[in-house]
């Protein structure tokens, strides 16, 4: 498979990401899509055809907030998490823990 993944496990796994990196601090598109980049070893190479989509349905939601910040001349939209936001990203790792183990239990026996 090597770094042709499957389409269904990065549009699962995108939400709890952003949400996770988020928590961290306040940022914008470009910047997520760098840190994903960087944190997978360049594995994951997310677009901003993908992302935007996911961060605007997320503020519909109400999970995360945007504002716009100017920054050395430049405009940038930043998002940052809401409470509900962090209850979403604690349900979540809840859920992916539980599917984490399973898997590796099913890959360790024999």
């Amino acid at each position: 498979m090597g770094k042709d993944f499957y389409k269904e496990l990065i549009a699962a796994s995108t939400i709890p990401l952003i949400l996770t990196l988020l928590r961290s601090g306040d940022s914008y598109g470009y910047a997520i899509i760098k840190r994903v980049r960087e944190l997978s070893g360049d594995a994951l190479e997310w677009t901003e055809g993908m992302l935007y989509p996911v961060l605007h349905r997320l503020e519909k939601q109400k999970l995360i907030e945007s504002y716009w910040k100017k920054e050395g001349g430049r405009r940038r939209r930043y998002y940052r998490l809401l409470p509900a936001g962090e209850e979403e990203l604690e349900s979540l790792r809840d859920q992916w823990n539980v599917i984490n183990q399973t898997i590796n239990r099913s890959w360790s026996r024999k």
